[in-house]
């Protein structure tokens, strides 16, 4: 593996916020920066429900990754689902998306998690990248009901 990860503390919160918010500009996903802070913060601090990672090198990330962390009977147990993954406009296609999203996997395995699910947009090159990280699709559809 040739590109760094790390798990995000406080310390990483202004670089990790200043990538979610070109994220959320990229693709239209309207928070503010104080709806980020109070989302991501309380991971940054430890809570059990998720986890943030930052990739690349560390004074200039090219990417970032969240978790959240759940119980499936139908799993086995603990599972996890992609909530995010950015990687910056002039880095991408160069399979770091999929370096990380492999590592990550082998991690979360290793810690106990039986499952990696992630909700894909109906793009075909995103569609391959996860297919290449090893995710495949199933029966199911992701269906939200917000509040």
């Amino acid at each position: 593996m040739t590109t760094a990860i790390h798990l995000c503390t406080p310390d990483d919160a202004e670089q990790l916020l200043d990538l979610m918010a070109r994220c959320h500009a990229e693709i239209g996903l309207k928070r503010d920066d104080a709806q980020r802070r109070a989302a991501t913060l309380p991971l940054l601090d430890g809570a059990p429900q998720g986890a943030a990672y930052l990739f690349g090198p560390r004074r200039a990330p090219t990417g970032y990754m969240i978790v959240s962390f759940g119980w499936s009977i139908a799993a086995g147990g603990m599972d996890a689902m992609l909530d995010e993954l950015y990687v910056r406009p002039g880095v991408r296609r160069r399979g770091i998306a999929a370096e990380v999203l492999i590592a990550i996997a082998s991690a979360l395995r290793d810690g106990g998690i039986k499952a990696l699910h992630v909700a894909s947009v109906a793009d075909p090159a995103i569609q391959a990248l996860y297919a290449r990280a090893g995710f495949c699709a199933d029966s199911t559809v992701l269906m939200t009901r917000r509040f």
